[in-house]
């Protein structure tokens, strides 16, 4: 059974950073992706970041582009999602997943198979 358990969410004011982690566990993995999503009350689960296994490809929502970034250490089977700058907006439950789908568009939903439960991050104003 695999889990993915991520940590470091928390309040933090705008302006300031938090750093994310999703650690994989209960199968061995290989060649596979890893990715961040995000929801906000009433609204639908968004696309955060991607990242590919090599590490070298990295994907990122237009509106955390400059101010987050995605990278895993893969002895570890973690990712990492570091937040800088960040704003009210991006308050919302984030939430890592891992796709072993190959070639697929890792902005979508779909596109992955297995999920974590989700991390609280709160942004004061």
């Amino acid at each position: 059974q695999v889990q993915l358990v991520e940590s470091g969410g928390g309040l933090v004011q705008a302006g300031g950073s938090l750093r994310l982690s999703c650690a994989a566990s209960g199968r061995t993995f290989y060649n596979y992706a890893m990715g961040w999503f995000r929801q906000a009350p009433g609204k639908e689960r968004e696309f955060v970041g991607a990242i590919r296994w090599s590490g070298v490809r990295t994907y990122y929502a237009d509106s955390v582009k400059g101010r987050f970034t995605i990278a895993r250490d893969n002895a570890k089977n973690t990712v990492y999602l570091q937040m800088n700058s960040l704003k009210p907006e991006d308050t919302a439950v984030y939430y890592c997943a891992i796709s072993t789908a190959g070639v697929v568009d890792l902005t979508m939903r779909r596109s992955y198979n297995y999920w974590g439960q989700g991390t609280q991050v709160t942004v004061s104003s």
